[in-house]
């Protein structure tokens, strides 16, 4: 069955905020670094800049989510390389929350997973909450996805605000 379209709304991954922005650009001048040592006679710098290059690559394709896409089934997650659905009924509540909020609903946290290049992605395990599914490209403006049956998520889409009134309607 497909949707209707009316009722469809997707939202692209926010912009990276300043921080992540400059860890990103910093990350990302890595390989060169190493490619330009091994031009200059650092032939064993190859081998590091290319398995780093390839790291880069499964983040983007694997890890890092490009869009949110809210249906009347529920949402949709889409990554290059994969798609997932929580379905509706497993969505109990969804808020924007801003950092101070965050912090104090999780405590303090870890990131397992993909972090620094473009955002955080993977897991997010916290003192107060357990594990969190986590996908932000940004330091603020956060959207918590509490659900029936699996672990939160906390996710930074574009918009946040109309992406919770869309999902909460």
């Amino acid at each position: 069955m497909t949707p209707n379209p009316s009722m469809v709304k997707s939202f692209r991954l926010a912009p990276m905020s300043l921080p992540i922005l400059a860890l990103t650009s910093v990350l990302l001048a890595l390989p060169a670094v190493f490619l330009a040592g091994a031009l200059f006679g650092g032939r064993l710098l190859v081998g590091p800049a290319l398995f780093i290059i390839a790291i880069y690559v499964w983040v983007w394709f694997w890890f890092r989510p490009s869009r949110f896409v809210v249906h009347q089934r529920g949402l949709e997650v889409i990554w290059p390389l994969r798609r997932r659905e929580i379905p509706r009924a497993d969505i109990a509540t969804v808020r924007f929350v801003d950092r101070e909020a965050l912090r104090r609903e999780v405590g303090w946290g870890m990131r397992v997973g993909a972090g620094g290049l473009w955002g955080g992605f993977g897991w997010l395990w916290t003192t107060r909450r357990g594990v969190v599914d986590m996908h932000i490209s940004r330091t603020d403006g956060f959207v918590w996805i509490e659900r029936t049956g699996g672990r939160p998520w906390l996710i930074t889409p574009e918009q946040p605000e109309a992406f919770v009134r869309a999902l909460s309607g």
